[in-house]
C-alpha cells in the first residue's frame, strides 16, 4: 500500500460526507487513499496514441529486418550461381589444357578445324558461324566408345556444342574417343570408312556415328567459340598467316577459347530455340583483341530486351588462351 505523510492524512482525515460523517470513519478506506490510488493507476498506463507509436515502431522494424533478409538471400543465391559458372568454367578450361597441349601437331595428320575453305591441306577446314567446333589427335589415353573394350595412348579429342533439340541441347560435349590402330570396329562413316580410325564426315565429325561417342561436359554452357594466337603476334580465325596452308598448325602458338554459362535455374527460364537464337547472336570473333570479343558479347546481352532479364542477368562469360607444344613437323 503506498505510504503518505502525516500532513496528508491529516488533511484527509478531518473530510466528511455529504451527511457530516466523517470519511475516515465506518469505513475500509477514505477519499485520500482512494486518489492517489487512482493516480497512480493512471500513470502506469499507456494511452492509445502511444500505443499506435509504438506498433508503428515495431511493423517497421519488422520490414527492414525482412529486407535485410531477403537481400541478403538474394546476394547469397547470386553467389552461389557465381560460384557455379566459375566452378564449371574452371573444370572445362583445366580439361582443355590438357587435351590441347598434347595435340598431335604434325603436317601429315588432319584436324577439323574452323578456318576458311582455301587451306589446301585440310580437307576438314570449315567455315563455322556462331558456335564451333573442334577435332583433333592427341595423346591423352582413350577407350574406343564404338567398341567399349579397347584402349589407347592416342585420341581423337572434340569439342561441339550439342543443337540437336532434345533435352540435351545447347550444352557443350566432349568427344574422347581411343583410336583403334587396325580400326577393328564394325560402325562406319557416310563412306563407308571405319567410324573410329579418322573423321571422314564432310561437315560434321560426329554426324555418322550409329553410338555416342562423347559427353556432355559443360551442361551450362551453351556458346562455344575459338581463334588462335599465331607466332608473329597476330589474333586470327584462320591458323596460318604466311601461306594458304594449316600445315600442321605450325603457325598457331595459342588457341583462345570463349565460353558462355547460363546457370539451370536461369535456364529454366528459356526455351531451347531462345538459347539457340541468343547464342547465334552472340557475334562471332571478328579480329577483336584479346578481351574484345567477351566485352561484345557483355553489350549485347545488356540491350537484349527480347528474352527474361533475370535470366539474361545470370549469363558469364570466360575466357582463356592454351598454349601449345611444339609442332613435330
Amino acid at each position: 500500500m503506498q505510504r503518505y505523510s502525516h500532513g496528508a492524512m491529516r488533511r484527509c482525515s478531518g473530510r466528511t460526507d455529504s451527511n457530516g460523517v466523517n470519511a475516515s470513519q465506518g469505513r475500509g478506506y477514505n477519499f485520500c487513499e482512494l486518489a492517489f490510488r487512482s493516480r497512480l493507476n493512471a500513470s502506469g498506463a499507456f494511452t492509445l496514441a502511444e500505443l499506435l507509436v509504438a506498433v508503428g515502431v515495431l511493423v517497421l522494424l519488422v520490414l527492414l529486418v525482412s529486407q535485410l533478409l531477403n537481400s541478403a538471400a538474394t546476394i547469397m543465391t547470386l553467389g552461389h550461381r557465381q560460384m557455379n559458372a566459375d566452378s564449371q568454367a574452371r573444370e572445362l578450361f583445366d580439361r582443355m589444357a590438357i587435351d590441347f597441349a598434347q595435340m598431335v601437331r604434325r603436317s601429315d595428320v588432319d584436324y577439323y578445324l574452323k578456318s576458311s575453305t582455301t587451306a589446301n591441306d585440310c580437307t576438314l577446314c570449315t567455315r563455322q558461324r556462331g558456335n564451333d567446333q573442334i577435332a583433333f589427335y592427341s595423346t591423352v589415353p582413350g577407350w574406343s566408345a564404338l567398341t567399349g573394350a579397347q584402349q589407347s595412348p592416342v585420341s581423337i579429342i572434340g569439342y561441339r556444342i550439342n543443337v540437336s533439340g532434345t533435352t540435351l541441347s545447347n550444352r557443350l560435349e566432349r568427344l574422347g574417343e581411343g583410336l583403334i590402330w587396325n580400326g577393328a570396329t564394325s560402325d562406319t562413316r557416310a563412306d563407308g570408312r571405319p567410324a573410329s580410325v579418322i573423321f571422314w564426315a564432310p561437315l560434321n565429325p560426329w554426324a555418322n556415328a550409329t553410338n555416342s561417342p562423347f559427353d556432355v561436359i559443360g551442361p551450362d554452357v551453351f556458346r562455344f567459340e575459338y581463334y588462335y594466337l599465331l607466332k608473329n603476334g597476330d589474333l586470327s580465325s584462320t591458323p596460318w598467316y604466311a601461306t594458304s596452308s594449316v600445315r600442321g598448325m605450325q603457325d598457331v602458338s595459342a588457341i583462345i577459347v570463349d565460353i558462355a554459362v547460363i546457370d539451370p535455374k536461369s535456364r529454366v527460364l528459356l526455351s531451347n530455340s531462345d538459347i539457340t537464337a541468343l547464342a547465334e547472336d552472340l557475334a562471332d570473333y571478328s579480329g577483336q583483341p584479346l578481351g574484345g570479343l567477351l566485352a561484345g558479347w557483355r553489350t549485347f546481352l545488356d540491350g537484349n530486351t527480347s528474352l527474361p532479364r533475370p535470366a539474361l542477368s545470370s549469363v558469364r562469360f570466360y575466357e582463356r588462351s592454351f598454349y601449345l607444344s611444339p609442332a613435330s613437323l
